[in-house]
């Protein structure tokens, strides 16, 4: 889940309105957070309790996903990259899989260990990317984008209320890939972690022979 801010520096990031359809999109996602996570609720474990309610929370995450891409797409094609849009593009994607992985396990189809070590590597780490813009920007790297799609994935799998229609097997191929997620999600965490520190001694460095 691109930040469509990531491209840009701070100067241009000013010049261009954050009243722009990218940041309205991001603006949207979050809207739609609460709905998803109503419907999920509604769903109750499995979607035992209303089908209809849980494949509309499936309808709402795929909408935010497609979304997220469509409006980083947008603000990079067009230059509408804004300030704005750094902080809650980033901050949308995090509350609606934040949102998704606490009531997973409230409903008991998901562990909660994996909750919180995803949750709190993804919000450490986008706290500690905004405490060292002033040294630069972190871009995505390829095991990041790797484990976002992954979470995505294996969010969508284990919303789809299908384990019984198809069977009890069908729980586990959305935990596997969570599984995978959740091993990424660690890696690159410390990766990340790594490379912040290297950029803020890079930059005070440059500071000082400046």
């Amino acid at each position: 889940m691109a930040a469509h801010g990531q491209m840009s520096t701070g100067g241009e990031a000013e010049r261009v309105s954050a009243w722009n359809l990218p940041n309205i999109l991001t603006s949207v996602r979050i809207l739609m957070v609460p709905l998803f996570a109503w419907a999920l609720w509604a769903g109750g474990p499995w979607g035992g309790d209303s089908a209809t309610a849980r494949w509309i929370a499936v309808a709402l995450f795929a909408a935010a996903m497609y979304t997220d891409k469509l409006d980083g797409d947008i603000a990079r094609a067009r230059g509408l990259i804004t300030d704005f849009g750094k902080i809650a593009d980033p901050i949308a994607d995090k509350l609606l899989t934040g949102a998704a992985l606490v009531l997973f396990s409230l409903l008991g189809e998901l562990w909660w260990w994996v909750t919180v070590v995803i949750l709190v590597r993804e919000w450490g780490i986008t706290l500690m990317r905004f405490v060292v813009i002033r040294y630069g920007v972190m871009p995505a790297g390829r095991g990041g984008k790797l484990k976002t799609v992954l979470q995505a994935v294996g969010i969508g799998l284990l919303l789809m209320p299908l384990a019984p229609v198809v069977g009890g097997w069908w729980p586990w191929v959305g935990w596997t890939v969570i599984g995978a997620a959740t091993v990424l999600t660690v890696l690159t965490g410390l990766e990340y972690v790594k490379d912040a520190w290297i950029l803020r001694r890079d930059a005070l460095a440059a500071r000082r022979g400046a």
